[in-house]
């Protein structure tokens, strides 16, 4: 069967074949959207969760095993392939790809290794940003040989003070200290220690902001741009956003507080210079740009730029778009993004994470998950796995955070009810959630 593309105008479309690269929550809401168009013929997810191999097949690689993927899509028709998280895509895949002459027919979904480094160097998004004249904190960067330098500094500024690690640090390379002397030891656990491995050889110290926080996702082919719906996450562990840094509890979309006012302010002073400076430096972007934002008296600034979608933010904007994901893909690989218009979902949609007893610090694995089979039932209730494997017949817990549970209602608090009735359904030994996702919105 063929198949009309339906917003990509002139354009045919023969059902594909896809590869999926990652294993968390985000790709099982991944590999559920993808798999609801008929463009996509089978999903293969490398490596995949429980969760995933109930949507297609799942690979046992690793997403940065680049020469296995290659030997992967030599065996099998692979026609396309979508790139989850963000290692692989810092590591370079997409050139990887393109480079090859047994591979570069197929269309990769993310960006070059240098179109990434928005995300791969805290220093290079800065300086981007900069170049750019896009709004965010003021800040200096720091390496070993400017320690004492670095030190001097952090006494000259105000607190709190933010500390970010220039590499991938696995969502832990970022410290708000709020004494000089807290800051002045991060630095030197960053630099001097090695804390973080190569991650912290260069430090990026800015300015605190204080405002409230939010994520807008903005799918490009380089060129073009659409701007998908925007979510809010809950990165603390305890009620009221208290307790240690994770990796994300739940989410919320939309966020009442970014209304059309600040979204144009977002759209002009963002966004727009974003794409037209990934132009201008010559960066090559066939992907997504998560802009990690904070509103500050009204005014939007840039926290940090992510390349690829979040987690937990993919749980509640996939729910929330309503268009085909492959035929988004196809306009971005083939740049025709400005042929697409996107359609949203008006509900609200909330996701609230269940995580293993003890995350984010050491935690247990094995534990048998029981109630999934009766949640395939639910009315307007996701269900997306993360750190979840199945073995012997069973869906074990194999991570810290270990599902989502995404419902919709016409509104945040109706949203959230849903979600925590859903994820009371569920069980496992050591089960912690956050009762209060969407709190501030009630």
């Amino acid at each position: 069967m063929v198949k009309a593309a339906k917003y990509i105008q002139n354009t045919i479309f023969a059902p594909m074949n896809i590869l999926l690269l990652g294993s968390g929550g985000r790709e099982h809401a991944l590999a559920w959207k993808l798999t609801q168009s008929p463009l996509c013929t089978t999903l293969y997810i490398a490596p995949g969760n429980a969760g995933t191999r109930e949507l297609g097949q799942n690979i046992a690689l690793e997403a940065t095993d680049f020469q296995g993927i290659k030997a992967f899509c030599q065996t099998h028709p692979v026609d396309m392939v979508v790139v989850g998280p963000e290692e692989p895509l810092v590591k370079g895949v997409y050139d990887f790809f393109l480079s090859d002459a047994a591979l570069n027919h197929i269309p990769v979904i993310g960006p070059s290794a240098a179109g990434a480094q928005l995300e791969g160097s805290k220093a290079f998004a800065k300086g981007f940003m900069q170049r750019h004249g896009i709004p965010t904190a003021a800040y200096r960067e720091f390496e070993l040989a400017q320690l004492e330098e670095g030190k001097a500094y952090l006494w000259q500024q105000p607190l709190p003070i933010v500390l970010k690690a220039d590499g991938l640090a696995a969502g832990k390379g970022v410290v708000i200290a709020t004494t000089h002397e807290e800051a002045i030891q991060v630095l030197e656990e960053m630099v001097l220690d090695q804390k973080f491995g190569d991650a912290g050889k260069k430090v990026v110290i800015e300015a605190f902001l204080d405002g409230i926080e939010l994520s807008v996702f903005v799918l490009t082919d380089g060129h073009n741009y659409k701007i998908l719906p925007e979510a809010k996450d809950y990165k603390r562990v305890g009620v009221g956003d208290s307790g240690p840094n994770t990796g994300g509890m739940g989410a919320v979309s939309p966020v009442p507080f970014a209304d059309q006012t600040f979204m144009d302010k977002v759209v002009s002073r963002i966004v727009e210079p974003t794409i037209k400076g990934l132009q201008a430096e010559q960066l090559t972007y066939k992907g997504f740009v998560f802009l990690g934002l904070i509103k500050v008296n009204g005014e939007p600034y840039v926290i940090e730029y992510n390349c690829r979608l979040g987690d937990p933010e993919t749980e509640v904007v996939m729910p929330r778009l309503k268009n085909d994901l492959v035929e988004l893909f196809l306009a971005v690989s083939t740049g025709k993004l400005s042929e697409v218009s996107i359609e949203v979902d008006q509900r609200a949609a909330v996701t609230t994470v269940a995580v293993s007893e003890g995350y984010p610090g050491d935690y247990p694995k094995g534990r048998e998950i029981n109630g999934l089979e009766a949640m395939a039932t639910e009315d307007n209730v996701l269900v997306f796995q993360a750190g979840a494997i199945f073995k012997e017949g069973k869906v074990l817990t194999n991570g810290g955070r270990v599902l989502a549970v995404t419902a919709y209602g016409e509104s945040i608090p109706a949203a959230a009810s849903a979600s925590r009735a859903g994820l009371g359904k569920i069980f496992f030994s050591g089960i912690y959630f956050r009762p209060d996702i969407g709190y501030e919105f009630q």
